[in-house]
């Protein structure tokens, strides 16, 4: 067990694409000390075109983790170069676990996330992204060929059995991502991250420690299930150490349609979320994600931020202070 699976469930700042000076800065005058880093666009603190480099990544950690598609695309889509690809991911592994970065988070989403609207009206007249499925079931291909759910399979398998291995070897740990809309193709390719079934599939492919799960509580709420499946799906991965950290946040409605939602307004009761959780022994961190655009806000909606985490503060410190009196009776 390293230090950083000792650490109790905590918060963090996450989906940050520019580690600003701000940022920090906002993070510790909230007194949060984890930063989840997302670069699916690049980054400046990391300008590497097929991989990332032992230095660049000390220099970003000691500052203070989602892979670019271009990063991995061909090998998603089993093309000609994608074991070239493949070397290259297995190069930033190992130099991430020399720069003492632990977890790697990724997705098997070939065309990424996919909102019909930027402007939907929320609560107050915030601004939130949405889904309809309706609006882009027929939507043009986007690689040229249908991708069907076996061959997207079959790619997946023959990335993991390449990628876990070194994961093992680097000690880091691989966090996979739902498909966001979970729904089963678009522009013609299969999106296979899309339900508990196929996620216990993904969970099975290669049995590894360093093999688990970045749970999108927003992402597992938009997919069409049984109310109670979220929890269900927490503790079966949770229970199996399976969750390697939690992107807090919720929706309305559902697949095919659904939208962003504040983290008190959505479908799920986010304190039960958290408490589930807790009971299975989650040591991670949870941190903010898809949050409304508010009036006035910031470019990286700082104000819609603070409420988030704000409200997950509270949350949290009911879970703890609950835990903190049971063990005292």
């Amino acid at each position: 067990m390293t230090d950083f699976d000792r650490l109790p469930m905590r918060l963090a700042v996450g989906q940050l694409n520019q580690l600003t000076d701000e940022a920090i800065l906002f993070a510790k005058q909230l007194g949060i000390q984890d930063i989840q880093f997302n670069m699916y666009h690049g980054s400046p603190h990391l300008p590497g075109e097929t991989h990332w480099e032992y230095m660049d990544l000390l220099k970003l950690r000691t500052r203070c983790e989602n892979v670019p598609i271009k990063f991995y695309i061909k090998a998603m889509l089993g093309e000609p170069g994608r074991d070239e690809q493949i070397e290259h991911m297995q190069t930033t592994i190992r130099n991430m676990g020399r720069a003492g970065i632990p977890i790697f988070g990724y997705h098997w989403a070939i065309d990424g996330v996919w909102r019909t609207s930027t402007t939907t009206l929320a609560r107050g007249g915030a601004h939130v992204t949405a889904f309809d499925y309706a609006l882009v079931q027929d939507a043009p291909l986007t690689h040229g060929r249908p991708y069907s759910d076996e061959e997207i399979w079959d790619n997946y398998i023959y990335y993991m059995k390449a990628i876990l291995p070194v994961a093992e070897e680097a000690g880091v740990k691989l966090a996979l991502h739902p498909d966001d809309p979970p729904v089963p193709t678009l522009a013609g390719v299969a999106r296979i991250m899309r339900s508990y079934e196929n996620f216990k599939k993904a969970m099975e492919v290669e049995a590894s420690p360093n093999h688990g799960l970045d749970f999108c509580v927003g992402s597992w709420s938009e997919m069409d299930a049984e109310p109670g499946m979220v929890l269900d799906a927490i503790r079966h991965f949770g229970s199996q150490g399976k969750i390697f950290y939690v992107h807090f946040r919720d929706v309305l409605g559902r697949v095919p349609k659904f939208r962003e939602a504040f983290i008190n307004e959505g479908n799920l009761d986010m304190f039960e979320v958290m408490q589930t959780l807790h009971e299975v022994g989650f040591r991670g961190f949870l941190l903010d994600d898809h949050v409304p655009m508010m009036s006035n806000d910031s470019g990286w909606n700082n104000r819609s931020r603070s409420f988030a985490l704000g409200q997950m503060s509270v949350m949290l410190d009911r879970v703890m202070r609950g835990e903190r009196v049971a063990q005292a009776a």
